[in-house]
């Protein structure tokens, strides 16, 4: 019989109320069986309300936990290499929040323990499996926009209220923490999407600056970079923008064609060919992050194989290291 999958959450903030948590009790052949928080009351509310018969204050009590047999990270990124890596070492297999880690080496860190393991680490990339960019990377690969010539990211958005909080700033814009501003939350998964399309990026640089000084971390990024095949990107990101420059848009410019979607609002899909404009709305699943975590415990299962590993999330950290100017 096929081993049950009972995951040790490290972590249960707001990213393990929606997008993942209720996932890895739906999926075939998964279920969660303890939580870590150091805050004793959020461990034990997440606990109650989520039907989860073990909570702990203590990352290595709930990894040494014998009823626990793999491990979701859930922490922001300063911690992810610490627990990763103390789980891999008690053999038990990780899925991380992304990124991967708050630096590049960091990533190289996890990587050279699961190499000498042989405990898999996985990164929750999940806009890989989800129907909506799947859609998009069928319409690439259909030739219906011609030979790709060109790939621009364009995101603007206002600052949050919380940025306006001078005392208590958001982790999220805490270098020491986050691994720098908004760019290295929210760019990951733009910079993740587009390999998956196009191959590897082997090239990448950048300027970044701090334009409303609301915190000491980079709001304004602009990179240019390129994939092995010689393909050129560019990106611009802006996290001080007014309300009526808010955009989400990647474009990818073909020799026929064209076609623009949305990373983080899944607005329509928008395609022009010489057929014409067509607008493509695709639904995503209720709790998004569920066709990857069926794909890791497929893989962990012996009934599938998940490619979105520490590996493969690597190259997504050296990339924003290079824009950043940090290697």
């Amino acid at each position: 019989m096929e081993k049950e999958i009972r995951w040790g959450f490290v972590g249960c903030g707001e990213v393990t109320e929606k997008k993942s948590g209720p996932a890895f009790g739906i999926v075939e052949g998964s279920r969660v069986v303890a939580v870590m928080s150091r805050n004793a009351e959020r461990a034990q509310s997440y606990a109650e309300r989520h039907g989860i018969s073990r909570w702990y204050t203590d990352a290595q009590r709930l990894i040494d936990d014998p009823e626990v047999n793999a491990v979701y990270i859930a922490t922001p990124p300063s911690s992810h290499a610490t627990y990763a890596i103390m789980a891999m070492k008690s053999g038990k297999p990780v899925y991380v929040e992304k990124p991967l880690a708050a630096s590049y080496e960091d990533c190289l860190r996890i990587n050279r323990i699961s190499q000498q393991t042989h405990v898999p680490c996985f990164v929750a990339y999940y806009r890989r499996c989800l129907p909506y960019f799947i859609r998009v990377k069928a319409i690439v690969e259909s030739g219906r926009i011609g030979r790709v010539v060109g790939v621009h990211i364009r995101f603007a958005v206002p600052p949050r209220d919380l940025d306006y909080n001078r005392r208590q700033l958001p982790w999220r814009v805490q270098k020491d923490i986050a691994g720098g501003g908004y760019f290295y939350d929210l760019a990951p998964h733009q910079l993740d999407l587009l390999p998956q399309m196009f191959g590897p990026i082997t090239r990448a640089s950048g300027f970044c600056t701090n334009r409303a000084g609301l915190y000491d971390t980079e709001d304004t990024v602009s990179a240019a970079f390129q994939f092995a095949d010689g393909l050129i990107g560019s990106g611009t990101w802006c996290f001080c923008a007014h309300e009526s420059a808010r955009t989400d848009r990647i474009q990818i410019v073909g020799d026929r064609g064209k076609v623009t979607f949305s990373v983080f609002t899944y607005e329509p899909i928008e395609l022009y060919t010489e057929q014409g404009h067509e607008s493509i709305r695709i639904d995503n699943p209720k709790h998004v992050q569920m066709p990857l975590i069926q794909n890791v415990v497929d893989h962990l299962r012996g009934r599938g194989y998940c490619d979105a590993d520490c590996v493969s999330a690597t190259s997504v950290n050296w990339v924003m290291d290079k824009i950043l100017g940090k290697l």
